[in-house]
């Protein structure tokens, strides 16, 4: 009997895993200038060790890092 390949648009998507949803997640940092503080804003790369959970919401994913903040990636 013949094996029967899964249809691509029933098929369960797969998990993310904490790593790639590192890499969709940024945070906003005031950039540095002689050791102070600017109003200038840049953003950062989360990493892998900061997050504490995620969910995938489809199109975004939210991250809780393990400094408790909640923050919103797209994909």
């Amino acid at each position: 009997m013949a094996e029967k390949k899964p249809d691509p648009n029933t098929e369960e998507p797969k998990a993310l895993t904490h790593a790639q949803v590192a890499k969709l997640v940024k945070r906003q940092v005031p950039v540095m200038k002689d050791g102070k503080p600017t109003d200038k804003m840049r953003d950062v790369a989360v990493k892998t060790e900061e997050v504490q959970a995620f969910k995938d919401y489809g199109d975004y994913v939210v991250v809780v890092t393990t400094d408790g903040k909640k923050l919103r990636g797209d994909k």
